[in-house]
């Protein structure tokens, strides 16, 4: 934090920064098209940085390794590689290298690789899509020049975006009405109301083509790990990124570190989980050597694709060092295999009192903490909206059950369908590891209304999640009475029959 704060220094603790107050070391003018104080963009400008993209586009073709586009970037990272080594020394991975998990990768076919180059066509179709569909490219220009992107949304989608920071936000409704791409959507407004565009002199058309490749990166076949997860994680962040204990300190770099740890947080999830990866001796796993598999893979993956899409490359290169390595430490801090460590830590600062939001490590810290309330929140949401979260965790859960069941594997916990049911999961997981978490995050926030009304939520599931596991062995029960009566009617009328 202290490189970001040398080159974008934050208002005081506690002080909001003022209109017209200058956030940047370097000249306002250096991007094309920009005007002092505002996003302006003409038509015939926004234009030529489209084809520009354009011509990137067919240079990052013949590039060698993905995710790196300059030569001195390649450095460290050998042909067979996944990993790229930069210049900053963050590994990064080639996106699309990892395919869902299926028995093809089990049976160690040269599927893979086609995978990968659909995925990749897809990924660009989806970019050529959006701009032939655009309004821009149709010569219309915007009334709002600050919300280019935002005019082809629908009026239900835009009014649902007013509304953001409600906690009964709807993100299934509002994928259906941003055709599925409620990730994009939401984080380049999310982006716009934080005034992280402004801040960072980013380029609109960069950020969104940097989205659409996180979003298209999450498989939309997984149950739960997909970009409506992401979009949700993200939405949830964002609430807690407005407590006031919070957000009185916090600078625009841990807004934007914040905003994209939750966006890319399960970036290229396979739908399985670490030990099903270990067990299967899944070349991640080697790579990572069983430590947080998934979640270093999400923050390397993360990493390629900031530098493939060059978001941040008129930053200087200290800049991005220090945002790539604490989007690391944001994302690998979602390793529920890590959680007692984080709830340990966090009360102990809350008991002793001795958090000093002043100090960007214990800002930091909270930020970990706070994506990872944002990333398990599913059960403190309203009870249509959690419910449909904790079946698609199980579903996802007994598709690797029954993949380890076909492949003659032990059945990981949880994943059993046979024995493990939805209610006893989900009460499981609430009373372990959801309501430890929540109840120090509001001690932490001081009972604000959204801590309150996240807990009485949560209260309020589990003792539905109960009440439906009691009906359960109501009813199983009932089924094995009924059984053993069957049976002895059976028997009776056999001996009835017998000479």
């Amino acid at each position: 934090m202290p490189v970001l704060e040398r080159f974008f220094p934050a208002a005081e603790p506690g002080r909001r920064r003022r209109t017209g107050e200058e956030p940047m070391p370097f000249p306002m003018g250096s991007l094309p098209g920009y005007q002092q104080g505002t996003l302006a963009w003409d038509l015939p400008e926004m234009i030529k940085m489209v084809k520009l993209v354009w011509k990137s586009k067919g240079e990052l073709r013949g590039a060698k390794h993905r995710g790196v586009l300059e030569s001195e970037d390649a450095l460290g990272g050998s042909a067979g590689d996944a990993r790229v080594r930069g210049q900053t020394g963050v590994l990064s991975e080639r996106r699309g290298s990892y395919p869902f998990i299926d028995f093809r990768l089990l049976n160690n076919t040269t599927l893979s690789g086609e995978i990968g180059t659909k995925k990749k066509v897809k990924r660009l179709l989806s970019f050529q899509r959006y701009f032939h569909a655009s309004r821009l490219l149709r010569g219309i220009v915007p009334q709002a020049s600050l919300y280019l992107l935002d005019e082809d949304y629908l009026g239900q989608a835009r009014h649902m975006l007013s509304k953001v920071g409600m906690w009964d936000f709807d993100i299934f409704l509002f994928d259906r009405l941003t055709n599925g791409n409620s990730l994009v959507t939401l984080l380049c407004h999310l982006f716009n109301v934080h005034g992280l565009i402004h801040h960072f002199q980013l380029d609109m058309v960069t950020l969104h083509r940097f989205l659409v490749m996180v979003q298209e990166d999450y498989h939309s076949q997984n149950p739960y790990h997909n970009a409506v997860h992401a979009a949700d994680v993200t939405q949830a962040m964002h609430c807690y990124l407005r407590e006031p204990k919070l957000a009185n300190f916090l600078t625009p770099s841990d807004i934007m570190l914040g905003l994209l740890a939750a966006a890319a947080h399960d970036v290229d999830h396979p739908g399985v989980n670490q030990p099903f990866l270990i067990k299967t001796k899944h070349h991640l796993a080697s790579l990572y050597q069983n430590v947080s598999v998934l979640e270093n893979h999400h923050w390397r993956s993360t990493v390629g694709m900031l530098r493939e899409s060059r978001l941040l490359a008129h930053l200087p290169k200290e800049v991005t060092q220090d945002i790539e390595q604490q989007l690391g430490s944001l994302i690998l801090a979602t390793d529920i295999n890590r959680q007692n460590e984080f709830l340990i830590r966090l009360k102990s600062h809350l008991d002793n009192q001795d958090l000093r939001l002043e100090d960007a490590q214990d800002r930091h810290f909270m930020l970990q903490i706070a994506l990872k309330c944002a990333d398990i929140c599913n059960p403190c949401r309203l009870w249509d909206l959690s419910k449909q979260w904790s079946e698609r965790v199980c579903e996802e859960f007994y598709r690797q059950g029954d993949l380890e069941q076909k492949f003659e594997l032990e059945i990981s916990p949880l994943c059993n369908q046979q024995k493990d049911t939805i209610p006893s999961i989900q009460i499981g997981f609430m009373t372990y590891i959801v309501e430890p978490l929540f109840e120090r995050w509001a001690q932490f926030t001081g009972d604000t209304p959204l801590s309150e009304n996240m807990l009485n939520h949560l209260r309020r599931n589990k003792a539905k999640w109960r009440s439906l596991l009691h009906k359960q062995h109501s009813s199983t029960r009932s089924n094995d009475h009924s059984g053993q009566v069957t049976g002895s009617q059976e028997q009776t009328l056999n001996e009835e029959e017998t000479p």
